[in-house]
């Protein structure tokens, strides 16, 4: 039996009308893709899958402000968006927040501006494992607000719009995360030097 495939160009519009399981046929039917395209541009899972959703939050609301106007070229204005957010990513790096542990180092060691020799590279590879290890282990409104914030690169009224808080509420959320992440790497003893 065929598979009867509806277009992109529909889906998007029975999205906008309110179907929302016409933008998980979207998803389903481009995920692979775009994720693929980001892994390839970062070369790591868990800020690949960062970025994928932060593509997929940036196209929700895109065509639900119905600004999106690319009729017929869905997969390549996704494709666009994902490839830019995988190359800002790597701008973002020299311009984190810095967020300090009892030592006052950098936790989330951002790459120097010079060029790391391959054991510099893995040293500080593992030390983003560790941390987005630590950051698992926030509570989830914590966590949320960090991602979004650190990797997302949100303003807090963005963060708070997004997770229907107030402001004040995604500020108080994000302090918490931080003192919470500091008590983590206090209390496993580990070292981010």
């Amino acid at each position: 039996m065929k598979e009867y495939q509806i277009s992109d160009q529909l889906l998007i519009k029975n999205y906008r009308k309110g179907n929302e399981a016409c933008f998980e046929m979207l998803l389903n039917r481009h995920k692979s893709r775009v994720f693929t395209t980001i892994y390839l541009i970062v070369n790591d899972r868990y800020i690949a899958e960062d970025i994928f959703q932060e593509a997929f939050i940036k196209v929700i609301k895109t065509i639900k402000s119905e600004k999106y106007t690319e009729e017929g070229k869905f997969l390549p204005w996704l494709l666009t968006i994902a490839r830019n957010l995988a190359v800002d990513y790597f701008r973002r790096k020299q311009k984190m927040p810095m967020i300090t542990n009892s030592s006052g180092e950098d936790i989330f060691a951002t790459l120097p501006v010079y060029e790391e020799n391959r054991e510099e590279k893995l040293i500080n590879e593992q030390k983003e494992g560790i941390v987005r290890e630590l950051i698992k282990l926030l509570p989830e409104d914590q966590r949320e607000v960090l991602v979004l914030r650190h990797y997302g690169e949100l303003s807090f009224k963005e963060i708070a719009d997004m997770t229907n808080v107030s402001i004040n509420t995604a500020l108080g959320r994000m302090r918490y995360a931080i003192q919470n992440l500091r008590k983590l790497i206090t209390e496993k003893e580990i070292s981010l030097r």
